[in-house]
């Protein structure tokens, strides 16, 4: 019995150290818990967004139309006269001006018939110098009396008829002439020649095919117009009704390569009907070509100007939002909250959309980091070059 009662105080002890130690436990636990409660109570970080100054501008809506460039004039340069073509007068493919030869046609013939023609001339007027010589004696037996009226009128007749044969002689003679001037092939147009359609001996007949002029200077360029791109038909037209005054729809070429042509074109000519299978307004450019950069058939892009706005403002299309009453812009206030605008659309240029109305010159507005963003939102300007703006 003594010894149980002198283990007793010992047991306590323990029993109370090990009470305070789970009490230590518990209370550095609540202490913890409590510090995660305050940092979840702070709630999301601010949203990293990026954002752009709005600046006025003067903007000009461009669209590209596919087209195919072709000679302002394409003529095909015929046999005038029948004969034995004798020589070709130029290299095939090569560029020649407007009354240049091209070909000669055997001159024989042509020569030999002017010398016919001029002598059935010749015997038409000696037939009218016989028959005036005729009236005038008829006429003054007649007014003797020494002849009858008969006479005198078939004298008169005799005149009249021989000078028409003369008339006849004459365009004989003119008509010759040409044919000997036919014998001489000339381009009707400067432009490039395409190949010989006969080799030099062949015998052609009149309105045989010799060769095809292109002329290069100005080219056409011919491209269709989709059925709502109707300030450009109107302007066109009103154009060609008032052809004394410049030609206010202007046009620039951007060839294969996605160069853009240097020197301006104006469109000239746009049809009055829709295409019914396409939809689409035939249409076209005209482009000087004075160093013959453009070649006929090349595929090009003929870019028309569409409408121009003066003093707007334009933003990247990714700003652009959907909200419940349309279109809207995020912008970054003084606070550094995401506030709405709500914006009224333009055109886009050049992969920026035209704002009409909703945002002023100075708002900054938001272009990335828009996912999940919300009215009011606390965000953090993250641009990478400035602090406040990226440009």
């Amino acid at each position: 019995m003594p010894v149980e009662m002198s283990h007793r105080p010992n047991a306590r002890k323990g029993l109370l150290f090990a009470g305070l130690s789970t009490l230590l436990m518990l209370t550095g636990c609540s202490g913890q818990d409590g510090e995660g409660q305050q940092a979840g109570a702070g709630g999301m970080p601010p949203a990293a967004v990026v954002v752009q100054q709005a600046t006025l501008a003067d903007v000009t809506v461009r669209q590209d139309y596919a087209g195919r460039a072709r000679g302002a004039r394409e003529v095909e340069v015929r046999a005038r006269i029948s004969g034995i073509l004798e020589q070709r007068l130029y290299e095939e493919g090569q560029m020649v001006r407007e009354g240049d030869a091209l070909f000669r046609i055997d001159r024989k013939p042509a020569a030999a018939a002017l010398q016919r023609a001029r002598a059935q001339r010749q015997v038409a007027e000696a037939d009218v110098q016989q028959a005036e010589r005729e009236w005038k004696r008829i006429s003054s037996l007649f007014e003797r009396n020494a002849v009858s009226e008969r006479e005198r009128d078939s004298a008169q007749s005799a005149l009249e008829l021989a000078r028409a044969n003369l008339a006849v002689a004459n365009a004989g003679v003119a008509q010759a002439e040409l044919d000997l001037g036919y014998t001489d092939v000339t381009a009707p147009i400067s432009g490039v020649t395409s190949l010989e359609d006969f080799p030099e001996g062949s015998l052609i007949d009149t309105g045989t095919l010799l060769t095809t002029i292109v002329q290069l200077d100005p080219v056409h360029v011919r491209f269709a117009l989709p059925e709502n791109d109707a300030n450009i038909r109107r302007a066109a037209r009103e154009g060609m009704v008032r052809a004394d005054q410049e030609q206010n729809v202007s046009a620039r070429l951007v060839l294969a390569d996605g160069s853009e042509y240097e020197l301006d074109g104006r469109i000239d000519f746009t049809a009055s009907t829709l295409d019914p299978r396409t939809g689409t307004v035939s249409a076209r450019a005209v482009f000087p070509n004075p160093e013959q950069v453009i070649v006929p058939g090349q595929f090009v892009r003929v870019r028309v100007e569409l409408q121009s706005f003066d003093d707007v403002i334009t933003v990247p299309e990714r700003a652009i939002t959907q909200g419940q009453n349309g279109p809207v812009v995020y912008v970054v206030d003084d606070d550094s909250k995401a506030r709405i605008r709500e914006v009224e659309l333009g055109p886009v240029s050049d992969g920026r959309q035209i704002l009409l109305s909703g945002l002023d010159a100075g708002d900054r507005y938001i272009v990335s980091g828009l996912v999940n963003l919300r009215d009011g939102a606390a965000v953090n300007v993250t641009n990478p070059d400035s602090p406040e703006e990226a440009n």
